[in-house]
């Protein structure tokens, strides 16, 4: 028998809490919900009725007629699929006359469907092919002289699925998988009576319409219509694994699926709390970058990054890495040594890293690209509420009333979330959008926000403070709640603080750009509309002001009462798939796994028991104080783990100049990406698929990565770490990632109760678990605040020292689109790269009109730390005075021209301000030339047998 994934029973679950129905079907009595299917219900009692447009997936549409039933009583043959259970019902499901109508109907579709079951790629795991047995169809009657539509031509326009219309049965699964899972509307049902056909956008191929390409439409084809090109060509799996999406930090669950040690395709699970079943075109389609031939798989060093790299085996590579760096300390000092974390990896793989930071460099100086993007949130959030986290799981949303998104794009960076909040927002809650940026969720199908605040970049700060002010001089203050659950003296103060006439909407509108009827209006919603939700990301955070923001969004949640339930909260929308564990686990120079201060002592002695050696009790060096004391001659060596800082990390040169200064420069990734091009030693690294582990997403959940097939490069990243840290006589002994998350639950209060045992158990787990919440928290500070009261801090407005001027009169921000991810290193190496090949300047047309720059243009963009060029797209997304780019790929190089500015508490880098001007260009910049030349010359590779 064929391998089958997930059961399927047809319809979806009846909302919790419902009263219990027992009926009768075929003689045996079964209790189900008051509003279950029919059909639901005989599959829970294990009666499996034929269906083919029905999926637990989506609403039933009962047009298939295939699941007629009989019910004692009623006149007809009703679908089950929309027929809900009565009480005392008597149904049944297999009659001589149901035998006969459902085989009638199956010839029909199958009269209409080529007789090629033995060469189709869906053989084995097509619904039509298992139904056609069910209902017992031997022959069919009707010849093929009549019309059909078997000649119709396939579209392979995708680079992932194919389109063959000629296997349609048109039963609507794929349109309305796009309406109600994806919220894209891009598939319709076109034409009528027999002409009817699926057709995408307005009959063009899949390639160029408005599908995403997130799978929803092939996961629900009953046929062999819409297929994956790697079933076409491995065959159907035979196998499957549960795991981890490594992509965003929603976090999705995915079925891997196998033939052999081949993976065949990706499918989201359905039990997945994260993501209910549904994905993104990166989770969906884009791991193909694990097979690259660009990987490398083999250990490298060589002498001088001038150098070509000679490939040698692992032992050489450990024992060099460990002489180079005792070297190193011994001449320069302990403190002369540091380690990056990467949000990519693992909780394990990070933990392990700052452990051989800690306990085997001897010093603090470690850090991570989560502080390079969301630290701003662990200062603002832990202030104010007493946890560095969000408040919320993502299901909460669908509670929500009013939602707030600032600083956020979810549709590009958080899809399968910004799925779940289009659906929230088609049933009637209301939106706010402050962003300087026209987003797609700013109007998409039968979506609109109700305001969109098209402030100016570098203005949260002010917008929110004006915000507040309309809720305080207008009565809008939940004032129970806050006597209840903050600090009241404190409210005061902020109250009288924002009251100030300096502070409203009026007074702010030159400056933020906002109208002041907007942002009252924007106001006196959040306030009053029921359930308010607050989402934000890296446009909150990557200010100078970013810890301020978070600070101004969390007094906001307080004022108004939205904390402690479901359908409020604040919620950071992490960009990395591990940003949340990668802090968790005590990345920082200055805190420990869970948040705790290096100066603490009670937590050092935690660790020195179980480590048996002390730790430093002065925080380490952060990133760019790293590459400040590389430049000055005191910092010499670096190990890093999965991040590429030379192209994720503000102001390039400087980061190239610090790197230049290292004598040992250990990076421990996939691919040879741009800060390999100063790196002496190579360790290449294992892929999501080839590792067990844990990755913790946006919303505190902790999920399992199972390792799918055995790593390409011989260990799992984890291991890679192990093996440094014994030949520096650092201790560790692990045997599996799982008694590293066992040490994590031992010295990290909010993981006490975790292990892998009870993620198996349980599916995955919210922190804090311990023993107050054994199963994990899905909300937080439920009556009342992790740090006792809420704490209202006042947010004064301090502009940016980043400002316009004649010189450079415009302001760049930055982002993300949906085919790529980051710093594009996975996504540019799979067929993503076709839907967005290079980063393009998003530009006003007023602006463009006034420098002569036409759409697609090569234009230079000039900043006071450097220049960049790259092409023109000429948008009115972006406001008069704005421009935008994306930073996937390393030959736009836009971090060139990012400033060392940052947040005032954090370091955060000032990515999302930047004076710039912009003028046509001949092409690629001089400094991008040579800077290409040096990275070719960084990426030979002189190749001897590995010992």
């Amino acid at each position: 028998m064929a391998w089958r994934g997930e059961i399927d029973l047809g319809t979806k679950p009846t909302a919790p809490g419902a009263a219990m129905v027992t009926i009768t079907i075929d003689g045996q009595p079964v209790s189900v919900p008051e509003g279950t299917s029919v059909m639901r219900a005989a599959a829970q009692m294990g009666t499996s009725i034929p269906k083919l447009c029905a999926t637990d997936s989506l609403e039933a549409f009962g047009s298939c007629r295939l699941c007629l039933v009989e019910v004692e009583g009623r006149a007809g043959y009703p679908a089950s699929c929309t027929t809900p259970v009565s009480p005392n019902m008597v149904v049944r499901t297999q009659t001589e006359k149901l035998k006969k109508l459902r085989r009638g109907v199956m010839e029909l579709y199958i009269s209409d469907h080529p007789l090629d079951c033995l060469t189709c790629a869906a053989n084995g795991d097509c619904e039509l092919q298992d139904q056609a047995g069910a209902v017992g169809l031997r022959d069919v009657r009707y010849g093929d002289a009549g019309a059909s539509h078997l000649g119709q031509a396939k579209d392979t326009s995708n680079p992932y699925f194919d389109f063959d219309p000629s296997k349609c049965i048109v039963c609507s699964r794929c349109v309305r998988a796009c309406d109600e899972v994806q919220g894209t509307f891009a598939l319709t049902i076109e034409g009528m009576g027999f002409g009817s056909k699926v057709a995408a956008s307005q009959g063009e191929d899949f390639f160029s319409s408005e599908c995403v390409s997130c799978g929803a439409c092939v996961q629900a084809c009953p046929t062999a219509t819409l297929i994956e090109k790697k079933v076409v060509e491995i065959g159907t799996p035979d196998r499957s694994v549960i795991t981890t999406c490594a992509y965003c930090g929603v976090g999705c669950t995915f079925r891997a699926e196998m033939r052999g040690e081949e993976l065949v395709r990706m499918v989201p699970w359905k039990e997945g709390k994260a993501n209910r079943g549904h994905s993104c075109v990166k989770g969906r389609f884009a791991w193909g970058y694990a097979n690259h031939q660009e990987r490398i798989l083999n250990p490298m060093i060589r002498a001088s990054i001038d150098d070509p790299w000679r490939e040698v085996s692992w032992d050489e590579a450990i024992a060099h890495t460990a002489a180079e760096f005792r070297r190193i300390r011994n001449h320069y000092g302990k403190r002369a040594i540091g380690g990056i974390t990467s949000s990519r990896c693992t909780n394990e793989e990070t933990f392990l890293v700052q452990k051989l930071v800690r306990a085997g460099f001897g010093n603090n100086n470690v850090d991570t690209c989560a502080r390079v993007c969301h630290s701003p949130t662990g200062y603002g959030l832990k202030t104010a509420f007493g946890t560095s986290a969000g408040t919320q799981d993502f299901d909460s949303v669908m509670a929500a009333d009013v939602v707030v998104i600032i600083g956020a794009n979810p549709t590009d960076g958080h899809p399968v979330f910004a799925s779940r909040l289009k659906r929230r927002l088609r049933q009637g809650a209301q939106l706010i959008v402050i962003d300087p940026r026209r987003t797609d969720i700013v109007r998409s199908p039968h979506v609109e926000a109700a305001e969109h605040l098209a402030l100016r970049p570098g203005t949260n700060v002010a917008v929110l403070t004006a915000m507040a002010h309309v809720i305080v001089t207008e009565g809008l203050v939940n004032e129970a709640f806050v006597r209840e659950r903050c600090d009241w003296s404190e409210f005061e103060d902020w109250a009288e603080f924002v009251a100030d006439p300096r502070h409203s909407p009026e007074a702010t509108e030159l400056m933020t750009q906002v109208p002041a009827a907007n942002l009252r209006a924007a106001a006196r919603l959040y306030a009053t509309g029921g359930n308010g939700a607050i989402y934000y990301g890296l446009g909150v955070t990557e200010h100078s002001q970013g810890s301020t923001t978070v600070l101004a969004i969390a007094n906001l949640a307080m004022v108004t009462g939205n904390l402690g339930r479901d359908g409020v909260g604040v919620n950071p929308l992490r960009g990395q798939n591990n940003v949340q564990g990668a802090c968790d686990m005590g990345s920082f120079p200055h805190e420990l796994s869970g948040y705790r201060h290096v100066s603490d002592d009670a937590a050092r002695d935690m660790f020195r028991d179980l480590w048996g050696v002390e730790l430093d009790h002065e925080p380490g060096l952060r990133i760019p104080n790293m590459l400040d004391a590389a430049v000055d001659g005191t910092f010499k060596a670096l190990y890093i783990q999965g991040e590429d800082i030379l192209q994720s990390d503000p102001d390039t040169r400087h980061v190239s100049a610090g790197l230049a200064a290292m004598e040992c420069v250990v990076v421990h990734d996939l691919f040879l990406n741009e800060t390999a091009n100063y790196a002496h030693v190579f360790l290449p690294g294992s892929t999501f698929l080839e590792k067990n582990g844990t990755f913790t997403n946006a919303e505190r959940r902790i999920q399992l990565v199972r390792k799918v097939m055995q790593p390409k490069n011989g260990y799992e990243d984890w291991e890679i770490t192990q093996l440094l840290a014994r030949a520096l006589d650092c201790d560790m002994h692990y045997g599996h990632a799982s008694e590293i998350m066992d040490e994590i639950a031992a010295v990290t209060p909010t993981f006490a109760g975790v292990s892998f045992a009870r993620l198996d158990e349980l599916g995955s787990i919210q922190w804090p678990c311990n023993e107050a919440a054994p199963e994990g928290t899905p909300v937080m500070h439920i009556g009342g605040f992790a740090r006792g009261r809420g704490k209202f801090v006042r947010t004064e407005y301090v502009a940016t020292e980043e400002r316009t001027g004649p010189r450079f009169p415009l302001l760049l921000t930055t982002g993300r689109i949906l085919s790529q991810y980051n710093v594009g290193a996975q996504t540019r190496r799979t067929e993503n790269s076709r839907w967005h090949e290079e980063d393009r300047l998003e530009i006003h047309p007023h602006d463009a009109e006034q420098r002569g720059i036409l759409d697609g243009d090569w234009v230079q963009v000039v900043s006071r730390a450097g220049d960049t060029s790259l092409r023109a797209l000429i948008t009115d997304r972006v406001a008069p005075g704005v421009v935008y780019t994306t930073f996937h790929h390393p030959s736009t190089q836009a971090n060139v021209i990012t400033t060392d500015n940052s947040d005032w508490a954090t370091n955060c880098p000032e990515y999302k301000v930047t004076a710039v001007q912009v003028g046509r260009s001949n092409g690629p910049s001089d400094w991008q030339e040579r800077y290409e030349a040096r990275s070719r010359l960084s990426r030979r590779i002189e190749t001897v047998a590995a010992e």
